[in-house]
């Protein structure tokens, strides 16, 4: 057994380990802490792989952007969690059915010839020059852009969903308009009040033997 394959075993064991702790942790900010070292053993477990780029994207994009992001709402927000915990064990039966038959299509495709079997060698290192961000590139644009497409429009679709469920218009709050506002004109924006000129009053003389 050689230091590779250990590493990867100790940061298969560590990512198993943050993300049952994820699930299990009482403290939100805890569980977001617990997630926040499941990515970064995942990223780890990348550059194992030779995906420098893709280790580098997670920890950039999830950590450094959405795990704060999630800390924020988090601590920000007053949830009562234990009001949100009632009825969980009453889910346990079909959240375990889901994730028997996840681990069993997990099964499948590790243990296909497609994926990397025992008779398939593997590839190791990559020779000197090679660039795994090149070639992903290249991977997506050419032989997977129909899926990749497809991925984009499914995501621009639930932004605008959560964007029309959130949305509530409120009477107190005000919203511009801006057809009101390209319609404004001069006359319209201010008026002009003329005004007679005030005089002041004349001075009265002082009375004699004042």
């Amino acid at each position: 057994m050689n230091l590779p394959l250990i590493a990867f075993y100790a940061f298969a064991a560590i990512l198993l380990f943050a993300a049952l702790r994820v699930i299990t942790a009482r403290n939100p900010v805890h569980a977001a802490l617990w997630l926040v070292l499941a990515f970064f053993t995942a990223a780890a477990t990348w550059l194992l792989l030779y995906a420098e780029f893709l280790a580098i994207t997670l920890v950039l994009v999830y950590v450094g952007a959405v795990m704060v992001l999630f800390l924020f709402v988090v601590m920000m927000l007053d949830i009562n969690f234990d009001k949100l915990r009632e009825g969980f064990w009453g889910h346990v039966p079909l959240a375990a059915i889901v994730g028997a038959l996840m681990a069993f299509e997990m099964v499948l495709v590790v243990g296909s010839r497609e994926f990397g079997g025992d008779s398939v060698a593997s590839p190791g290192a990559p020779p000197p020059g090679h660039s795994n961000t090149k070639e992903l590139g290249r991977l997506i644009y050419t032989d997977y852009v129909f899926p990749f497409e497809l991925a984009a429009v499914v995501l621009l679709v639930a932004i605008v969903a959560a964007i029309a469920l959130t949305l509530r218009q409120r009477k107190e709050s005000r919203y511009q308009d801006p057809t009101e506002q390209l319609a404004a004109t001069r006359a319209g924006r201010l008026k002009i009040v003329k005004m007679a000129a005030e005089r002041e009053p004349p001075a009265t003389p002082p009375e004699a033997g004042a």
